[in-house]
C-alpha cells in the first residue's frame, strides 16, 4: 500500500541534499545543488537521445555503467552544451571537485547542467557553489536543492511516498525541472528520484528505462528534445527489505508501481508547468492496434500547434484533433472512430454529433481537460500529457537567451 507524504528527496533514509546561490544565474537565484546518499546506492538512469548532447550527459552515461553511485552534482543557468573539449573538462572537474569535498570516488558522482546552450561554465563560481552546497548538506535542505535545478519553471515539482515492501516500510521521493523544450526522448528535464528500498542494480536499470517510457517519455510541450535530459534514480537499500533481484521477485511489482507513480506524478507536473501554459491536457488514445500506434496518435495530437492553440483560445475545434490522429500514421477505422472532449462525445462513428457549442464551453474553460480518441482498430491504449500554446510561450522563448 502506498501513501503520499510531504517530503523532499531526503525523505528516504540516508539521503541529504542542498542547493545554493553561486552567481551562475544573473537573477541571483539558487543554481548549484548536491544530492548524496550516505552509502553507495544502486543506480539507474536514462538520458537524452539528442545526438547533440551536453558534456555532463557524456560524463553521467559513464557513471550509469557502474552498479552503484553515491551523489549528484547539478547546476542551472548554463547547459554546458556545444562547448567542446573545454565543456567536457569542466563537467569532469565538477565531478572531481564534488568527490574531493564529499570524500568519495568522483566516478560515483552524476553530473548535470541545465540552462543556455553554447556558454562555458564559470568554473570559479561552480567550485564555490559546490563547496557551499556540500557544507549545507542536510535532510532539511531538500527545498533548496529543488530550487537550484530550476530554469523557467514556475513552481517546484516534488513528490514523496511511503510504501510497504517485504514487511518493511520504505520511502521514495523525487524532484524534477522542466517547462519548455519538452518532448521525448526525454525532455529538457532533470529528474532525480531517491528511495531507501533495496533492489539489484541491473534490475533497477531495467526498471528505470521501463518507467521512463510510461512517464517522462509520454510528455510533450513543444516537440523539442533537449541536449541535457537526465533521469537518475538512486536506491540505497537502507529500508532493509529483501533485495528485489528480478522481475519474478514477489516484491517487484510493489517497487515498480512506486517508481512509476512517482515518475508519472512528476511528468504531469512538467506538463502543467509548460512555458506560458494555461491548460493541462490529457490525451487518451484507445482502441489502437498496438501501444506504439496509440502513442503515435496521442503524440501527434499533443504536439499539434493547431490543437494546442485551439485549446488556448477555448475553441472546441475538434476537427484539428481528428486530423492529427489521421496523419499520425497509426492504424484507424475512420468510419468507426469516436472522439470525446471531457465527458462529451463530439464524434461518433466518424460523424459529427452536432453538440451545441454552449455545452462544450464550460469544459473548454477548465484548466485540466481530457481528450479521448477511439481509433476503432484494436484494444491497446496510451495516454500523453501536454499543455496549450499561449502568447506567453512565444514571449518566454523569444526572450530566453537575453
Amino acid at each position: 500500500m502506498m501513501k503520499q507524504i510531504d517530503g523532499w528527496l531526503t525523505a528516504p533514509k540516508g539521503f541529504v541534499a542542498a542547493g545554493v546561490k553561486a552567481g551562475i544565474k544573473a537573477s541571483g537565484k539558487h543554481d548549484v545543488a548536491v544530492i548524496m546518499s550516505t552509502v553507495p546506492a544502486a543506480t539507474g538512469a536514462v538520458f537524452t537521445q539528442n545526438k547533440i548532447c551536453a558534456a555532463p550527459v557524456l560524463i553521467s552515461r559513464e557513471v550509469n555503467k557502474r552498479p552503484d553511485a553515491q551523489a549528484i552534482v547539478v547546476n542551472s543557468g548554463c547547459a554546458n552544451a556545444c562547448t567542446g573539449e573545454q565543456g567536457l573538462a569542466d563537467a569532469k572537474a565538477m565531478q572531481e571537485i564534488t568527490g574531493e569535498y564529499l570524500d568519495i570516488e568522483p566516478e560515483s558522482i552524476f553530473v548535470c547542467s541545465t540552462g543556455v546552450i553554447g556558454q562555458f561554465l564559470p568554473m570559479s563560481k561552480v567550485k564555490d557553489g559546490i563547496a557551499a552546497a556540500v557544507a549545507k548538506l542536510s535532510v532539511n535542505e531538500g527545498e533548496s536543492a529543488a530550487l537550484a535545478i530550476q530554469t523557467t519553471d514556475t513552481f517546484i515539482k516534488k513528490v514523496a511516498y511511503e510504501f510497504e515492501i517485504g514487511g518493511n516500510t520504505a520511502k521514495i521521493a523525487g524532484i524534477a525541472k522542466g517547462a519548455g523544450m519538452i518532448h521525448p526522448n526525454m525532455a529538457t528535464m532533470l529528474t532525480y528520484i531517491t528511495t531507501d528500498a533495496a533492489v539489484a542494480p541491473d534490475l533497477l536499470k531495467r526498471m528505470v528505462k521501463a518507467v521512463a517510457d510510461k512517464s517522462f517519455n509520454m510528455v510533450v510541450v513543444d516537440g523539442d528534445t533537449s541536449t541535457n535530459d537526465s533521469m537518475i534514480v538512486l536506491a540505497n537499500g537502507l529500508a532493509e527489505n529483501e533485495i528485489v533481484f528480478s522481475e519474478e521477485h514477489p516484491d517487484y511489482e510493489t517497487l515498480y508501481k512506486a517508481l512509476l507513480q512517482t515518475a508519472q506524478d512528476l511528468a504531469k507536473m512538467i506538463a502543467h508547468d509548460g512555458e506560458g501554459a494555461t491548460k493541462f491536457m490529457e490525451v487518451n488514445v484507445i482502441g489502437a492496434a498496438s501501444f506504439a500506434d496509440a502513442k503515435l496518435a496521442a503524440m501527434a495530437i499533443a504536439k499539434s500547434p493547431l490543437v494546442k492553440t485551439a485549446f488556448f483560445g477555448e475553441d472546441p475545434n475538434w476537427g484539428r484533433i481528428l486530423c492529427a490522429a489521421g496523419y499520425s500514421g497509426a492504424a484507424m477505422d475512420a468510419a468507426h472512430t469516436n472522439l470525446s472532449i471531457g465527458t462529451i462525445r463530439v464524434v461518433k462513428n466518424g460523424m459529427n454529433v452536432n453538440v451545441p457549442l454552449a455545452e462544450l464551453k464550460p469544459i473548454m474553460s477548465e484548466h485540466d481537460i481530457s481528450i479521448t480518441v477511439d481509433m476503432a482498430a484494436g484494444t491497446e491504449k496510451a495516454t500523453v500529457w501536454t499543455c496549450d500554446f499561449s502568447y506567453d510561450y512565444v514571449k518566454i522563448n523569444g526572450e530566453y537567451h537575453t
